[in-house]
């Protein structure tokens, strides 16, 4: 499909507890942690695990995050080949995503090398993987690239699919912050009928196998949901993938 010839928009993260526009400030507490669920199998091999990270776990992906977003190479709004920016704001690491090529460099803004993928981050993916698909998959996940989308109030993601990449392996997707809710279409139309899961801060969901290629949107994120992690108001997602680049 190519890229678009205009670039990118880099974005700064604010600091840490700024409220946003409208955002009262309350402190609510912190919500009671919610055990880990058993898999549930949503459609075939797409599985969702409620409660996967403990609180912990989340505040320190966040403060990672914090640092990732950072130039060079750090958060922008991507650009689509049509011209529009998307809502959702990207950083990349590993391999730079734009939509919809991937390259080594942030092509589409200051063009500096791609964060390299935490060796931290490959072993919590492999994790996901083997609770999820089972222990020899997890084996055998070799992760080398990660979109990492903030999704600040107002920002959806419209059904597509993850295309681009050779490989066959599963996509691990870790939700933080706000709840959202996460639609599936089908491997071959983005039409309804629609499956939504809801997608809990600390949630995991893997899709791979026959579904590895299903079209798959965020048509809402459900503002103020979001535990207090260290995260801006939205959501925030780590979806992870073995390209075979």
């Amino acid at each position: 499909m190519g890229t678009s010839r205009l670039g990118g928009v880099p974005t700064v993260l604010p600091p840490p507890g700024t409220p946003s526009a409208g955002q009262l400030g309350l402190d609510l507490g912190t919500p009671p942690p919610r055990p880990p669920a058993p898999p549930v199998e949503v459609l075939p091999d797409v599985v969702h695990v409620s409660g996967w990270l403990d609180l912990d776990a989340q505040r320190a992906l966040v403060a990672d995050f914090r640092r990732w977003a950072e130039p060079p190479a750090g958060l922008r709004h991507p650009r689509v080949p049509a011209g529009h920016l998307m809502t959702v704001q990207s950083v990349c690491l590993g391999w730079h995503w734009q939509p919809y090529a991937y390259s080594r460099t942030a092509d589409d803004t200051d063009g500096a090398p791609v964060k390299p993928l935490p060796a931290d981050v490959v072993a919590l993916s492999r994790r996901a993987v083997a609770a999820t698909f089972g222990p020899l998959a997890g084996d055998r996940y070799e992760p080398d690239a990660a979109i990492v989308n903030l999704y600040a109030p107002g920002a959806r993601l419209g059904l597509h699919r993850d295309g681009e990449e050779p490989a066959d392996a599963p996509v691990v997707t870790i939700s933080l912050g706000d709840t959202c809710a996460f639609r599936l279409a089908g491997v071959e139309r983005r039409t309804s009928p629609f499956v939504d899961v809801e997608l809990v801060s600390g949630d995991l969901l893997v899709f791979g196998g026959a579904n590895r290629r299903i079209y798959h949107g965020v048509p809402k994120v459900v503002d103020g949901t979001g535990p207090d992690i260290g995260l801006p108001p939205g959501r925030l997602s780590i979806t992870v993938r073995e390209t075979g680049l």
